[in-house]
């Protein structure tokens, strides 16, 4: 079962590098806390997940990149082609129109209208050297403009495309102060039709990593290198096969196995306009956790914590709620990791202030005519909001 990720924009072709980079740099590195028959099958997983060979042997990552100009394109083939290891194959950059470039509306409603044939064209391609495809990965930011809203229009024709595969979006949550004065119109529209068209967000806050590199790794002049090779083994440590009982590497059609949205039903929408959370939260309830435990002595791990009916909503029990992958297999030269992925009211402090803040400048009709002259109404934000606050009750109050 093959994934075909999908790098849009600067942000999701800089950090797209470091992911198949790691998955690559993991699959070959063998510590000998499996057996050569284990570690033989983890690497055969690996490339028939993320990778093909061509002719020459060398390894192609199962990827298209796509930016509206050449420049980081040209950096992430040329940086992959120099690795002597794997390459990229399927690309496409398009000349962008000058003082467009952080307007979501123009990437939504003008690029992906635009050139939807040739990318769908090059998708297509690539899943059709797959012998069978799981689904797709698409790495990209939310504030940003081109990007996003490219990537909002991208995953609603993979959804009509392609229904029956998994689209997860991995997507980069704003600074809280970032330097794009329209980040939170950018990041509602983002949201609100990833919302509809995607299967799972995976979510990362660069605050969140940026504070990795500043307290953990100690780092003191962090560059965006940095916070992406953080954000690579994240997710390489979830995305990598996991050993079964049956003696084989194996993934499921959802690579994180959990359940992933709360959809209230459609007769408590909030009304229109910005509310404030019902309640304060003092406690992350959680829908759904699993725990990815690799390398020397993951069997002797005590998990009862996880398992305590107080982590999660009352209307599942945490046997239902809890689950956690095991294999001796190390991940990219660590004696041990482990990986925590989880749905729950992690993010809903930060949606409501997105929201919020988006709220606030539209009552103003801050830069809204930045958006309608590229064809998005009114009534686009006001539905927007309207998802965006029926998700933060629906979490709230879970």
């Amino acid at each position: 079962m093959s994934i075909v990720t999908v790098q849009l924009g600067q942000c999701g072709n800089q950090i797209g590098f470091e992911v198949f980079d790691t998955l690559f740099s993991d699959s070959h590195d063998f510590q000998g806390l499996c057996s050569k028959k284990e570690n033989e099958a983890y690497q055969a997983s690996c490339q028939e997940r993320f990778f093909r060979e061509e002719e020459n042997g060398v390894p192609v990552a199962r990827a298209v990149l796509i930016d509206m100009e050449p420049k980081v394109i040209n950096q992430t083939l040329t940086k992959a082609s120099q690795s002597g290891r794997w390459k990229y194959g399927q690309h496409a950059c398009f000349c962008q129109k000058q003082g467009s470039g952080n307007n979501w509306a123009y990437g939504y409603s003008v690029h992906g209208p635009r050139h939807e044939e040739s990318i769908m064209n090059l998708i297509q391609k690539e899943v059709e050297k797959c012998d069978s495809l799981s689904g797709f990965f698409i790495i990209m930011s939310i504030a940003g403009g081109t990007g996003s809203g490219l990537g909002a229009f991208i995953t609603q024709d993979l959804q009509d495309q392609y229904s029956n595969s998994l689209r997860m979006n991995q997507i980069i949550w704003p600074y809280g102060t970032g330097e794009v004065i329209v980040q939170n119109y950018n990041s509602i529209m983002t949201l609100s039709h990833l919302y509809r068209s995607s299967d799972a967000l995976l979510v990362h806050e660069n605050d969140a990593v940026h504070k990795i590199c500043a307290k953990l790794m100690n780092i003191k002049q962090i560059s965006f290198s940095d916070i992406n090779q953080v954000l690579a083994h994240q997710l390489g440590s979830v995305f990598q096969p996991t050993y079964s009982e049956e003696g084989a590497f194996h993934y499921r059609r959802n690579p994180l196995g959990i359940d992933w949205q709360v959809r209230p039903p459609i007769s408590r929408l909030p009304a229109i306009g910005k509310m404030s959370l019902k309640k304060e939260l003092h406690f992350n309830t959680s829908i759904a956790n699993l725990v990815i435990l690799r390398g020397k002595e993951v069997q002797n791990a005590d998990l009862e914590g996880f398992k305590d009916p107080a982590l999660y909503t009352s209307w599942l029990q945490p046997d239902i709620a809890f689950n956690v992958w095991k294999t001796q297999r190390a991940f990219n030269r660590y004696e041990k990791s482990a990986a925590l992925v989880s749905n729950s009211q992690f993010l809903v402090k930060p949606l409501d202030m997105i929201v919020g803040k988006a709220w606030n400048m539209f009552a103003s009709k801050a830069y809204v005519h930045q958006y309608t002259k590229f064809g998005i109404e009114e009534e686009d934000f006001l539905d927007s909001f309207t998802l965006l606050e029926q998700v933060v009750s629906s979490y709230s109050n879970i």
